[in-house]
């Protein structure tokens, strides 16, 4: 049996699917008549409760995501007309290129809900802040032990009201890039781009001397950051927080990276390799000819004991398991390297020589 579908099923199936998806106003927890303020005020709200850094809750991401797609959206005029009349996936055709159920898209986007193809969304180009490195400076111990340090940063974000002080221009092709067409000669005509930092987005550029952003783009903010550095992790390691650099008109906020560096090499406490320790110890000739047993305080405080029963010869290595640094994978300590270094004495007494002798060599008359 053939089923055949009208084009008002389709359009009914259609509606259905747009239905069924998330609301961008319920996202902000506002009305369809709200303002641009209202819109910024329920985004602040939401965005610092759902925020990654702050709220830990399975889940918590996703729901930031949704609340900064429908701020994106709402936000900007162009935008929440087409969704206040298309829904979501007339957003997207336009975002894509499309115009409705014409043109770029078209039928194939709404088929390919259905499982009947359709095209691959392309890449949106949308660019970034330049992301932001700063050293972590950090102990060997702070590295095996594990920490959490709260960090102070200060970023430049966009001012509350800067979508009032855009204008719409056509020569505006991208962030900083504006495209002029310049005659070179009777007929031709070429087209030229140029830097103007005035230009924010495709097709918006900035008022100058705006009185709704007196301070210009942007200001000054200062945000506080758990940065956890887990048990085990290494020198040239990140820690990294995404979409937190400066922001600026349409573009998206760079990525901000803490780069872990070393601040104390001691080669007299331990060395690190990778998952391995090293540490060199000074033993008195007695202990390397008869042996001896070592307490010794680990960089976390706890003690643990050595014992060697066999002669130890300059410069021997002696391998202790387990007592390295945290595997990264979390499953247990990488190893712990001695080195032993003999302390001789500078000179010995007469009788000293003659006790020696007389161990080491038996019965041999002392001719010294």
């Amino acid at each position: 049996m053939t089923f055949y579908l009208s084009l008002n099923s389709i359009y009914f199936f259609v509606a259905l699917l747009i239905l069924a998806r998330a609301d961008f106003y319920d996202d902000l927890g506002i009305s369809r008549k709200a303002t641009l303020k209202e819109i910024k005020k329920a985004y602040r709200s939401k965005s610092l409760e759902f925020h990654p850094d702050k709220n830990k809750a399975e889940g918590a991401a996703d729901k930031f995501g949704e609340i900064s797609r429908a701020y994106e959206v709402l936000s900007d005029e162009e935008k929440r007309q087409i969704y206040d009349e298309r829904g979501e996936e007339g957003l997207k055709r336009h975002e894509d290129g499309g115009g409705g159920f014409g043109g770029g898209g078209g039928f194939d986007d709404i088929f390919s809900h259905f499982g009947f193809g359709g095209r691959q969304r392309q890449d949106d180009g949308v660019q970034r802040t330049p992301s932001v490195e700063i050293p972590l400076r950090l102990t060997l111990q702070q590295m095996y032990e594990g920490v959490e340090l709260e960090v102070d940063y200060v970023r430049q974000t966009l001012c509350m009201n800067w979508e009032m002080c855009m204008k719409t221009s056509k020569e505006c092709q991208g962030p900083g890039v504006k495209v002029k067409m310049q005659q070179i000669a009777p007929g031709f005509v070429q087209q030229v781009q140029q830097r103007d930092n005035n230009c924010v987005a495709r097709g918006k550029m900035w008022k100058p001397n705006c009185r709704d952003c007196p301070k210009g783009k942007t200001q000054p903010e200062k945000i506080s950051l758990s940065v956890e550095v887990t048990p085990g992790m290494r020198a040239g390691e990140r820690v990294s927080f995404e979409s937190v650099a400066d922001e600026k008109p349409g573009m998206e906020a760079g990525d901000l990276h803490f780069v872990i560096l070393q601040v104390d090499v001691n080669p007299v406490l331990f060395t690190r390799d990778g998952d391995r320790l090293y540490k060199t110890m000074e033993i008195p000739l007695v202990d390397a000819l008869v042996g001896f047993k070592r307490t010794l305080e680990h960089l976390d405080g706890h003690k643990f004991t050595i014992q060697v029963d066999k002669v130890t010869e300059c410069d021997h290595v002696m391998r202790v398991p387990g007592k390295g640094m945290p595997r990264r994978s979390g499953r247990g300590f990488g190893d712990l390297y001695l080195t032993f270094e003999i302390d001789f004495p500078e000179e010995l007494s007469a009788e000293q020589k003659a006790g020696i002798n007389k161990i080491l060599r038996g019965d041999v008359k002392d001719e010294l």
